[in-house]
């Protein structure tokens, strides 16, 4: 057996395979464990970025909860006529549903007109930062703030007494042998209120804030929103940590003893480089008896000093589990194939192997697309003829699959597509619409403007909100949300869809016609929903109509085609376009299937008004032809409490 040539091959190829093996594991480990620490320095990286995206989004709440107060007609009567009792609820409401730690009016002059629970006087005075900040810009602000012990007893006693307040040199930057005063820090906000009805002189500031230390808000969510959870357990996720300087005065990080490792503090080194310098700074150490890969950007205050730190560390065993893990893995699979390939060569003979050999290549040219591999002539093992003749059918069996499979993957990854747009679409656009809102009921709170102005503010509004409900709808595209069903009149709605774009149909000289149905029944729908399919089939019909063209609405009393007996409401939007090929419109209502030219439509609009009209238990058909324009029905079902009710009023 020794000096038999199968012996030496197994024999050879062993020592080949040991060799190689140790060589690539080696080599392997190395480079794995080098690219483990790079990912791991990048996702700490990632992860310090979203903790800052936490922070900011509480700054920005803040904030966007004074200026929202501030807007109120009622604060503002309240305000000018120094109604303290009504003062100070609003403030403890709004300090409630804001999570503020301390909040107040003070006035042009210094002076602290109330604060939240009415624990000051008039003509009291505190050093506020915030509050002088917007004094002197005369603008809203919202940011980190350092406060003083003195500061927050008198804002917020009972926060204070249940903090840790830290001497710092950064927190008081004087001579450098003077004694700094204890601190504490606080992201706060600013709103200056101005008489702007005549003057528009400054009249007061309404501010406002949360401690950061010993909180544990912010770096909780921040640590959520880190996704480290397929590598490690939550027990050994990121840990959040705020600054006040070198002093940990908010984390979920642990110290030896199982509790919150406030209070302790970071080398010099770390001060230097992110507080000193300003830089972001990553870097592998060891903290309190663990080895961490940290990442460190500074926190600036309102007045742009760097009061403070913003990190987020890993613990390194983590990644030290995994790649063990891996290379585990490795020397497994690598000497069950040794063993594997052993086996195989020892037992099988050439006979068996050839046509095996004939399957793999066959294999292979499925994989590449030829589904008419040559598997050359059937064996004369009965079993091997068997495999050959399973593997020909199996080949078939694609055959007649890949269509229908190729059809579900295109739709998957449009779908997936779209819940991409639709996420970014709603980044993208809620927040300047926000603003346009705001500064257009900021305007129809002018009494300078004449009526038609006015109602043109109004429309601005209406159509705002309407672009909300689009976007909110695209989501809807992607994932289902909960309608808000209420009982409507069809034919008012369309004529508040028809205004909406009676001016631009007006500019395009095209002619809208609606003939609304009589005794229509009431219908149970979600209204901004369904306006917002009304509205696309108007805009489209639009599109597709020359200018002296018409666009013709009606609507009837119709029964389902597919719950048969069961009765609803039919509108039929029609347009004298050019119309669309039959081959057209078995594809209009797929995704991103658009008649439209490159950069005029997404082609979303009727696959989003399909969705939104299946919600409601209806349907949409098209009918048309080239040159003879096109006509959509929808039909959406009358719910039969609705009639009952209306049955009964009758009866009354």
């Amino acid at each position: 057996m020794f000096h038999s040539t199968r012996f030496k091959l197994i024999f050879s190829f062993l020592c080949v395979s040991f060799l190689a093996g140790g060589i690539s594991l080696f080599i392997g480990a190395r480079l794995l464990y080098d690219a483990v620490l790079m990912e791991a320095t990048n996702q700490t990286r990632l992860a310090l970025n979203a903790a800052e995206d936490v922070y900011q989004t509480h700054v920005r709440f803040i904030g966007l909860a004074l200026n929202i107060t501030t807007l109120g007609i009622g604060f503002r009567t309240s305000f000018i006529e120094r109604n303290i009792p009504d003062l100070v609820d609003r403030l403890d409401r709004m300090a409630k549903n804001a999570d503020l730690d301390f909040s107040g009016i003070a006035l042009s002059d210094g002076r602290t007109l109330c604060r939240t629970g009415g624990n000051a006087a008039v003509d009291s005075r505190t050093d506020n930062p915030i509050v002088r900040y917007a004094m002197n810009k005369g603008a809203s602000i919202a940011g980190t703030i350092t406060v003083s012990r003195t500061f927050l007893e008198t804002e917020a006693p009972e926060r204070a007494g249940h903090i840790k307040f830290y001497s710092s040199q950064t927190s008081c930057p004087d001579a450098a042998d003077a004694e700094p005063e204890e601190s504490c820090m606080a992201i706060a906000a600013a709103i200056p209120i101005f008489e702007y009805r005549t003057t528009g002189r400054l009249l007061g500031v309404l501010y406002g804030g949360r401690v950061l230390n010993q909180s544990t808000e912010i770096v909780d969510s921040a640590r959520k929103s880190a996704f480290f959870d397929e590598i490690q357990s939550e027990t050994t996720m990121p840990a959040a940590t705020i600054f006040f300087d070198t002093v940990r005065i908010a984390t979920n990080m642990i110290d030896q003893k199982g509790n919150r490792a406030v209070g302790t503090r970071v080398s010099g080194e770390v001060k230097q480089q992110v507080i000193v310098r300003g830089k972001e700074w990553t870097q592998r150490r060891e903290d309190l008896g663990d080895k961490y890969i940290s990442a460190f950007m500074p926190i600036s205050d309102v007045f742009g000093k760097r009061v403070g730190m913003l990190s987020v560390a890993t613990l390194e065993s983590n990644y030290g589990a995994v790649q063990r893990k891996l290379i585990f893995l490795f020397i497994v699979a690598t000497g069950f194939g040794v063993l594997s390939a052993v086996g195989m060569g020892y037992f099988l003979a050439r006979p068996i192997m050839a046509p095996v050999h004939r399957l793999i290549k066959a294999s292979r040219e499925v994989s590449e697309g030829n589904v008419s591999p040559d598997t050359g002539p059937l064996s004369k093992d009965r079993e091997m003829a068997l495999l050959q003749k399973t593997f020909k059918d199996m080949v078939e069996s694609v055959k007649r699959t890949r269509m229908a499979s190729q059809n579900q993957i295109l739709q998957s990854e449009k779908q997936a597509s779209v819940g991409r747009l639709a996420a970014g679409v709603a980044h993208e656009i809620n927040n300047p619409l926000t603003g346009v809102l705001t500064y257009t009921h900021m305007l129809l709170r002018r009494t300078d403007i004449n009526d038609d102005i006015r109602s043109d503010l109004q429309v601005i509004i209406e159509s705002t909100e309407r672009v909300r409900k689009i976007v909110k709808g695209l989501l809807d595209f992607s994932r289902q949300t909960k309608l808000d069903p209420e009982p409507t009149e069809i034919n008012r709605l369309m004529d508040a869809t028809i205004k909406l774009v009676e001016n631009q149909a007006l500019l395009k000289g095209v002619g809208i016609h609606f003939e609304a149905g009589d005794n229509l029944p009431m219908i149970v729908l979600d209204q901004n929903q369904i306006q917002s399919v009304f509205l696309n089939m108007i805009l489209n019909a639009l599109d597709a109509a020359k200018p002296s063209g018409e666009i013709t609405i009606s609507s009837r009393p119709a029964l389902s085609a597919n719950d048969i007996g069961h009765p609803g409401i039919e509108v039929a939007i029609a347009d004298t376009g050019s119309g669309m090929p039959p081959e057209y419109l078995s594809q209009i209502f797929d995704p991103f299937f658009s008649t439209k030219d490159v950069g005029k439509g997404t082609g979303l609009g009727l696959s989003v008004s399909l969705g939104i009209v299946k919600e409601h238990g209806g349907t949409i058909r098209v009918q048309s032809e080239p040159g003879k324009g096109a006509a959509f029905f929808i039909w959406l079902p009358v719910e039969r409490q609705v009639e009952q009710d209306e049955s009964a009023g009758r009866g009354r």
